[in-house]
């Protein structure tokens, strides 16, 4: 099934069923009023909703509306935790490699976690907003999962099957803050202002065969000011699968319903696929001729990110935003 939150006047959004084309939806308020409350009863929520998903692809609902991922918010408008991770390490050497350091031997079995603002998400199609160009703007194209509670100590394979909801992200982030709070050993906070997701989140069997239980074996495909610029397999080199990545977030504390673990941008050993941030290209342009050339995002500049299946049809909608320029409260 596929499912998406309305903007409302409230913060959490008005919970829709949208069709598997993605041009219809229905609100499902008798069934849960947003996404969380149907994540927090997910087993008697997941079955219904599912039933007025089938429906609706059949054209069995009178009541649908046409979908307009404008008027959508993020599937969770907002979130209990939002952990991102680094699960495409060999990405992670290359930064290391860029700056004259060496990657810890570690990173290659123990994934690189951190947890981030979850507050407030905007909209797929709402702007990416920053005070100055100085900071340095840039994306960041991932695939994120949703889960339902997840215990305490729960191991790779039993993390499986806590995984509810697929999504697309966009880790906005401010790289030239970046240096300076992670020089204070206490972790990203002003250089990660608000993210966005894909106007529909979808559960499981939407991604077929493309989904083995662990890694997603579909491109993540990026466009800056319409131009193509990344088109990488989520699968190949991710070197932490989702299981993975969710077990060790719950290694010393349990997950609540609606937890969102995120991948680190979607990012290949071979880059002739291109990139899933504008980082990632001038780590590339450092170590190869010296300097980066890439700039960062201009105001006006806009980024697009979605996912295509096999039969080249979006899954998840696209992440369509501006770079604007925030004038304050």
């Amino acid at each position: 099934m596929k499912v998406a939150s309305l903007k409302t006047e409230g913060r959490d959004g008005r919970l829709v069923v949208t069709s598997r084309d993605l041009s219809r939806c229905v609100a499902v308020t008798d069934i849960a009023p947003s996404l969380q409350a149907a994540l927090d009863n997910w087993t008697d929520a997941a079955p219904r909703l599912e039933a007025v998903y089938e429906r609706l692809n059949e054209g069995a609902v009178a009541d649908a509306q046409p979908f307009d991922p404008r008027e959508a918010a993020s599937p969770l408008p907002r979130a209990y935790q939002f952990v991102d991770g680094s699960a495409y390490v060999h990405h992670v050497q290359r930064v290391h490699k860029s700056r004259g350091s060496v990657m810890p031997e570690s990173f290659w079995t123990d994934p690189s976690m951190y947890q981030t603002g979850s507050d407030s998400f905007v909209g797929p199609c709402d702007p990416m907003r920053a005070a100055d160009e100085a900071w340095g703007l840039d994306f960041e194209a991932e695939v994120a999962v949703i889960t339902d509670d997840v215990p305490m100590g729960v191991d790779a394979a039993g993390a499986a099957g806590h995984i509810v909801l697929f999504m697309l992200l966009n880790d906005f982030s401010l790289r030239n803050l970046i240096v300076a709070e992670k020089a204070k050993g206490t972790g990203f906070l002003q250089c990660k202002p608000t993210s966005a997701f894909s106007p529909v989140a979808a559960s499981t069997d939407e991604l077929g065969a493309a989904w083995d239980g662990g890694r997603l074996h579909l491109p993540l495909v990026s466009h800056v000011n319409g131009a193509p610029f990344g088109q990488p397999d989520c699968a190949q080199d991710m070197t932490f699968n989702f299981p993975t990545l969710i077990a060790h977030a719950a290694k010393t504390r349990a997950l609540g319903a609606g937890t969102i673990i995120g991948s680190g941008p979607v990012s290949n050993d071979d880059h002739s696929k291109g990139f899933s941030s504008l980082t990632e290209k001038r780590i590339l342009e450092t170590i190869e001729d010296g300097a980066a050339k890439t700039p960062f995002l201009r105001f006006g500049d806009r980024v697009c990110i979605e996912m295509p299946g096999a039969d080249g049809a979006s899954i998840f909608g696209a992440i369509d935003q501006e770079a604007v320029r925030y004038e304050g409260p």
